[in-house]
């Protein structure tokens, strides 16, 4: 298979892996949510709300982050020497810090869908948030390929980050007065 072909496939399951990771914790919001409703709603959603979370991740998340591994491995045997230049390295520690927000999401997958949640709705909408941060980390590196570019997206990451968390404690005082 030609370089090309790999490297489109790596990217088509990069973004079905991200599009998973970002609506499963919004799930796993609603999950929260809804079993802190009275028990006749709770009989309502939550079978519904497991049904969803069920099919997404182990349907789409799950099999999308491992072709993106699988991948993403391949296109590096054709580009080995990119793993000697720094901006490699450095997206390559974002992807595991991907991979550790993913067992994280799949651990809490799992809780919820005992009805268990341990989290709250709050602190989830800021841990969905932290996608955002990895993928905006992640593009940057590999489309500017440069480490002092990386020094200003790290900067530009932080501010992202404050923004996300100010936006998340807006809509948090707006729901409460709602």
């Amino acid at each position: 298979m030609g370089f090309e072909y790999l490297k489109a496939l790596h990217i088509i399951f990069i973004v079905t892996w991200f599009a998973g990771l970002f609506y499963i914790v919004r799930l796993f919001i609603y999950q929260t949510e809804a079993m802190e409703k009275p028990l006749e709603v709770q009989k309502i959603l939550k079978p519904q709300l497991d049904l969803m979370a069920k099919r997404l991740w182990l349907g789409i998340t799950w099999p999308s982050a491992i072709l993106t591994l699988i991948f993403g491995f391949w296109v590096l045997v054709y580009r080995w020497g990119y793993l000697q230049m720094p901006f490699m390295q450095a997206k390559l520690c974002f992807v595991f810090l991907l991979y550790l927000y993913h067992f994280q999401c799949h651990r809490l997958y799992q809780q919820l869908q005992k009805g268990i949640s341990k989290w709250s709705s709050y602190k989830l909408r800021i841990w969905n948030e932290a996608t955002t941060v990895l993928l905006f980390a992640i593009v940057f590196l590999i489309v500017l390929k440069n480490l002092t570019d990386m020094v200003w997206g790290i900067i530009g990451l932080l501010i992202l980050s404050g923004m996300l968390l100010l936006a998340i404690k807006l809509y948090r005082k707006s729901r409460q007065r709602n």
